[in-house]
């Protein structure tokens, strides 16, 4: 048995020595250590041996254990920091070869006159107000005084989810919102999506964006509304802006009209981008019609506003002279990385 045990050590350490990966030196653990390894069987065997021996045999077998154990352990070790040599090495970084650049994103065309745009009321003394783009109907029609089967509505036709519930059509609501949270003095401006179901083409999209303002405290004229549009026109298109206004018609505001900005390109002469006519219509105005402040529990006789709404596309499109509404909404690079 002495001899069975020598040569169980010796088998044990030829293969640990010819292992190359973990998955090897399992094996020979198992082989020679396991339940049913060689070890384990010669041991079950010294029952049958005499009183004098058992002990000197067994003393042998836990030497020849210890032994293939650390041999185990020493060849663990060894194919670690082999292995780790070798991922070291196809891993390794030449630092003197030139980096990768990195592509840089681009802000969309539409973020980037937003962004100014809400600079330039900020620098005002305006508030950025949002809301829900799923919208009651409450607030996007008739708590802006477009009752329900008012013609106001022909114009502004848009995605119902059901009988009171649409997506926005402009952002007007968030106004009835705010009116209906916070007492005057009022200063806010409201941009994000809204949707109409326009069929989609050069010039129409069902989804765009607009940005509307609001202010609302006494004493406030048709006189505040010109003028803070106006420093609104010349710091968005220049010192040497003109505006003028065009008396129209909206429902949620009495007396309303139409600013008009002198045309950038030719300065009033005519040209393509105005159409000829000198002028560039960029927002509709006017002072909040006291039926919708009186809905928002603002006293009509005690407080007035004025609110106006820009299409957001409408600007863009003629500040980069893009033709095209379509060319926002594609994610073509090509396009975006002009801006």
């Amino acid at each position: 048995m002495r001899e069975k045990l020598n040569q169980i050590g010796q088998q044990a350490q030829l293969a640990l020595e010819q292992a190359k990966v973990n998955e090897d030196i399992e094996a020979v653990r198992v082989k020679y250590l396991g339940k049913k390894g060689e070890l384990t069987a010669v041991l079950r065997g010294m029952g049958a041996l005499s009183a004098e021996e058992r002990p000197l045999i067994g003393q042998l077998a836990n030497e020849i254990r210890e032994g293939i154990e650390k041999l185990i352990e020493t060849k663990k070790t060894a194919i670690a920091a082999e292995m780790l040599t070798k991922k070291l090495a196809e891993e390794k970084l030449d630092v003197t070869m030139p980096g990768k650049v990195n592509a840089l994103g681009y802000k969309h065309p539409l973020t980037i006159v937003q962004e100014e745009i809400e600079d330039i009321f900020l620098t005002m003394g305006f508030n950025i107000a949002e809301g829900p783009e799923v919208e009651l109907d409450y607030y996007n029609f008739e708590a802006l005084n477009v009752p329900k089967n008012h013609p106001a509505r022909d114009v502004q036709d848009t995605f119902y989810i059901d009988d009171n519930i649409v997506l926005r059509t402009q952002t007007s609501p968030v106004q009835i919102r705010v009116m209906e949270k916070q007492k005057p003095p009022i200063r806010v401006i409201a941009p994000g999506r809204v949707y109409r179901s326009d069929a989609l083409d050069a010039t129409h999209s069902p989804l765009f964006h607009q940005i509307e303002g609001l202010v609302v405290d006494k004493g406030i004229t048709m006189s505040d509304l010109k003028g803070t549009l106006d420093i609104f026109a010349k710091r968005l298109y220049g010192e040497d802006s003109v505006t003028r206004f065009r008396p129209h018609h909206f429902p949620f505001t009495e007396p309303s009209a139409e600013m008009d900005v002198m045309c950038f390109n030719c300065h009033g002469a005519g040209c393509r981008l105005c159409k000829g006519e000198g002028w560039i219509e960029i927002l509709g105005c006017g002072m909040v019609h006291p039926k919708v402040l009186e809905t928002c529990g603002v006293d009509p006789k005690e407080y007035s506003g004025f609110a106006f709404g820009v299409g957001l596309e409408r600007v863009v499109m003629r500040r980069f002279g893009i033709k095209d509404i379509r060319l926002f909404y594609e994610n073509d690079m090509r396009f975006l990385s002009q801006f």
